[in-house]
């Protein structure tokens, strides 16, 4: 068994990560959604701290949204705004 430095949320990130590397091209999941796939249904915003440390870019972190399908904290969150851009590209990608 592989000894995460942090130590139970390891076993939680590697359920998270494989769930999110599942959504499909062109598609969205919320961190709802995501935390009952990964086997905990009330831990959506351990699902966003997970996401907040992935560094891999294999994983397809802008495809987990928000409940209500937003990416943005607000209108100044650049990095709400790039996801945003990732996501349609892909979305509009013909092989989506």
């Amino acid at each position: 068994m592989k000894i995460h430095k942090f130590g139970v949320e390891g076993r939680f990130r590697d359920r998270v990560v494989a769930v999110v590397r599942g959504i499909p091209k062109g598609k969205t999941m919320s961190y709802k959604e995501v935390a009952a796939r990964a086997g905990s249904p009330n831990a959506a915003r351990a699902v966003g701290s997970v996401m907040r440390r992935v560094t891999d870019p294999s994983v397809p972190c802008h495809r987990v949204v928000r409940s209500n399908g937003s990416v943005r904290k607000s209108d100044t969150d650049d990095v709400g705004r790039e996801r945003e851009r990732v996501y349609e590209k892909e979305a509009a990608s013909p092989h989506a």
